[in-house]
């Protein structure tokens, strides 16, 4: 399978969030939203970034407004909200489309790989995750439903960092 960290995807507060940079690490790409049910799931993705950074982990926020119109900020209100709320250090890309036609190609790459349940396909809410190893390779798809620090999530985890 094919590296994703060699998509072009910009940062939420402009420029490119440079995924090549995460090269060598393992990350947790999820998509995020402000106005979910779900988001304080931001909590704990929070305490996974600062936990296992210094292991060779990140975190990287992919917010999407495709569900309910849940992330209709802009990335100023979108980046202060995360800051303020929930004290996120982990990196945020720009609003990006995760289902149809209009489907950032980062998610063209993650959508193949299906969860434990066989999952596969479109994003089904905010927060479905995705573990990326350290070889760029997707290792590991959760539900939106997983908690971040729950088992599973976190046994993947450290058995990319080794």
């Amino acid at each position: 399978m094919t590296t994703v960290l060699n998509t072009e995807i910009g940062a939420l507060t402009g420029g490119a969030a440079n995924l090549p940079q995460y090269a060598g690490k393992a990350v947790l790409i999820v998509n995020v939203a402000s106005k979910c049910g779900l988001t304080p799931q931001y909590a704990g993705l929070e305490k996974l970034q600062e936990r296992y950074a210094e292991r060779g982990f990140t975190v990287l926020g992919v917010p999407c407004n495709q569900f309910l119109g849940q992330e209709p900020g802009s990335a100023e209100e979108i980046a202060e909200f995360c800051s303020a709320t929930y004290g996120v250090t982990f990196p945020l890309t720009e609003k990006v489309e995760v289902n149809g036609e209009g489907r950032h190609p980062l998610y063209e790459r993650l959508v193949g790989f299906a969860d434990e349940a066989g999952h596969s396909g479109d994003i089904r809410w905010n927060f479905e995750k995705f573990l990326i190893g350290r070889d760029g390779t997707v290792v590991a798809r959760f539900s939106p439903q997983a908690e971040p620090e729950s088992a599973e999530v976190v046994a993947a985890i450290e058995a990319q960092l080794g």
